[in-house]
């Protein structure tokens, strides 16, 4: 599947619609208990500043198994920028492989981002800043053009995943005490859904199940995989398998 520019702005805007946005972070959804409601409900954060009175859409680690599963608050707010960079041969996304000595996530694949400074500082201002300071990838080149649904990671983080299309030109300069690496991913990977795999592995005495997108030799798992996965609904119009 090839997509204009035009497109994905339009069906990453179309989205947010459902996607209930939130600016600022706040403590009402950090606080809130959960329970199983459906991960495609809308869930109330207080402060009815969606575009249909409150609430967004969340996905997590726990969106393939059984009940019980979602992390317990309070959960850490953080931000991640997706970037779509706009090739000349076709988009693609840009990720970061993790370095090996961090204390949480080591060595994975996963989109520039980290945690939302609690100085007011919105989602969107916090992943731009991120890429900045992670891999050198400054704001004046990225358009913004919307999010995803917020992911909730079982380590306890809830994290905003901010779509961004980044123009070619840019230099990158790795901060290598967090990323190791940088590659680009073809969308059109993303968007074959033949390219989308569920497996599983033991965790705390239960078989727990995730996405993977394996590219060449990148294992593409876990939060990121599911990001990936709900950037290829939006932009397909599809819903993935086992969803």
């Amino acid at each position: 599947m090839e997509l204009t520019r035009e497109q994905m702005i339009a069906r990453i805007a179309e989205a947010q619609g459902h996607i209930g946005r939130r600016r600022v972070p706040g403590a009402a959804i950090r606080q809130m208990l959960h329970d199983e409601t459906p991960l495609d409900a809308r869930i109330a954060n207080g402060n009815g500043n969606g575009p249909n009175g409150g609430g967004e859409t969340r996905r997590g680690d726990h969106d393939l198994n059984d009940a019980g599963m979602r992390p317990r608050p309070p959960l850490i707010p953080a931000a991640v920028l997706v970037p779509l960079v706009e090739r000349d041969d076709g988009y693609t996304v840009l990720l970061t492989q993790r370095a090996e000595d961090l204390s949480k996530h080591a060595g994975q694949i996963s989109f520039p981002g980290g945690r939302i400074e609690g100085d007011g500082e919105t989602p969107e201002q916090a992943a731009l800043r991120e890429a900045e300071e992670e891999i050198g990838l400054t704001a004046d080149f990225v358009d913004v053009i919307g999010n995803l649904d917020i992911y909730e990671v079982r380590t306890g983080f809830e994290v905003f995943p901010i779509v961004g299309i980044v123009r070619t030109g840019f230099d990158l300069a790795l901060d290598t005490g967090e990323v190791a690496d940088v590659f680009e991913v073809p969308l059109s990977f993303v968007l074959d859904p033949g390219n989308h795999q569920r497996q599983s592995r033991p965790f705390y005495g239960r078989l727990r199940y995730f996405y993977v997108l394996p590219f060449k030799d990148r294992y593409i798992w876990g939060a990121t995989a599911g990001m990936l996965i709900n950037l290829y609904e939006v932009l397909s119009g599809q819903r993935a398998a086992w969803r």
